[in-house]
């Protein structure tokens, strides 16, 4: 059956009630027949406002062509464009491919409210080569499941209402029109994986399995029923093992099976830490290096976009922990803030609280643990080395060396965020100085 507006308008009403559709227009074929079949329903779509989005990632001799085609396309429309010019330098590791979806998408968020929808044209047949190219890097159930149909973006959602529609249909829709589009030359570049499936195997598939997108699509639909019910579990499961500060109590990790304790860990540190998901052998390594170590052990198991470390019977997930050199000592007036490599210290004034300001007269000093170091906590009766003081309070080992100490003069004051020292804390009716670290977001 051939594509038409009101198979479009039958998508849409599958999505939530929206005030804007933003079309992301790159101006091949695919978007440019969204983008018509689109304006064919504006006086259908109950006043929601209709534009487009082009980004320009400069990686094309021809990239401000298109541009400007673009651009003439939505004037006969009389659809506003967008055009958002991006850099789409390659990181370190990262395909050329790989950055400029990134850059795109980044693009993108900068422009989704609530109440707005970004619409993308991916089809069919981009489904199935999805599908494929997953399964071919042994992704799990999340990444077989390919695109979803629709899903929350910055602060609204993304659509792709065209999911069921072959790329031959929608061809055969612009040339019914007679709309032109721009053919992007690095598609015929089977240097490229997509590109090498897509004239390469696909055509030998449908040879021989003339449904084969179809069947191809209903399976990533399987898939991602099943990713959603793992998911589920896993939430379950994150809700039984968790403690207040997001770290995972190994007592319960501990007593599900291999197969859900990596599901646990996938979903911890994706949905719950914003982190890369490590590969299958960084989870294998989480599962027998760091929950069986001993109690005393402090093992680390790290990958390029993020750590897992454990300590005192929690799991502790975080970004890859930079080796940072504290400045030794930082003089501070105790009133501007003071940036740190982790963040900064701010202070502010309060009744009863807080350091003594007369106790305090020597010049403030901002240090780091270097070793050796004692202090006498307030109500503590006598001096503790540092060290001692940092097993009690169940401070990480990889944390220690990040906390500011406060000196007045060649004593501790303050230990930020965990205790006042004798005798530089204010009095009940005095006026003191709270200090604390604001962490860098």
């Amino acid at each position: 059956m051939s594509f038409t507006s009101a198979h479009l308008q039958q998508a849409l009403a599958r999505f939530p009630a929206v005030h804007r559709y933003l079309i992301a227009f790159s101006g091949g074929c695919d978007s440019r027949v969204l983008l018509h079949a689109l304006a064919a329903l504006r006086s259908h779509l109950n006043d929601v406002v209709v534009q487009a989005v082009h980004v320009n990632h400069g990686l094309q001799a021809r990239a401000g062509e298109w541009e400007q085609h673009c651009q003439t396309v939505c004037d006969e429309l009389n659809i506003p464009l967008h055009i958002l010019r991006v850099d789409a330098t390659a990181q370190p590791g990262e395909s050329r491919e790989a950055a400029a979806r990134r850059a795109r998408y980044y693009a993108f968020k900068s422009l989704i409210k609530s109440g707005d929808m970004l619409l993308l044209a991916h089809h069919a047949d981009d489904q199935a080569e999805t599908l494929l190219l997953q399964l071919l890097r042994g992704a799990g159930a999340k990444g077989l499941a390919a695109m979803p149909g629709m899903t929350e973006f910055g602060g609204g959602w993304l659509g792709r209402p065209l999911l069921h529609e072959s790329r031959a249909n929608l061809q055969h829709y612009a040339e019914q029109y007679g709309l032109d589009w721009i053919e992007d030359p690095s598609n015929a570049d089977e240097g490229f994986d997509r590109n090498y499936l897509r004239h390469r195997v696909m055509p030998l598939l449908t040879a021989r399995w003339p449904s084969a997108v179809t069947t191809l699509g209903r399976s990533a639909g399987h898939l991602a029923e099943s990713a959603a019910l793992l998911a589920q579990l896993a939430e379950q499961d994150w809700q039984q093992c968790r403690d207040a500060h997001n770290r995972l109590q190994l007592t319960g990790v501990q007593q599900l099976n291999p197969a859900r304790q990596r599901n646990l860990l996938r979903y911890w540190l994706v949905s719950r830490c914003s982190l890369t998901c490590p590969d299958s052998r960084h989870l294998n390594r989480i599962l027998h290096e760091v929950l069986p170590a001993g109690d005393s052990a402090t093992p680390v198991v790290g990958w390029s976009g993020g750590e897992v470390r454990r300590y005192r019977g929690l799991l502790y997930a975080m970004s890859p922990q930079a080796t940072t050199t504290q400045t030794p000592v930082t003089a501070w007036d105790g009133l501007q803030p003071l940036p740190l490599s982790g963040g900064k210290l701010v202070s502010h004034p309060a009744k009863g609280e807080g350091l003594d300001p007369a106790r305090c007269a020597a010049p403030l000093t901002v240090r780091f643990r270097a070793g050796g170091e004692i202090c006498k906590p307030v109500g503590r009766g006598h001096h503790h080395s540092l060290k001692k003081l940092f097993q009690e309070w169940g401070v990480p080992p990889w944390q220690r060396q990040q906390v500011p100490l406060i000196y007045a003069g060649d004593e501790i004051a303050q230990v930020v965020g965990y205790c006042i020292c004798e005798p530089f804390q204010t009095a009940p009716q005095k006026q003191g100085l709270v200090i604390q670290l604001e962490n860098n977001s």
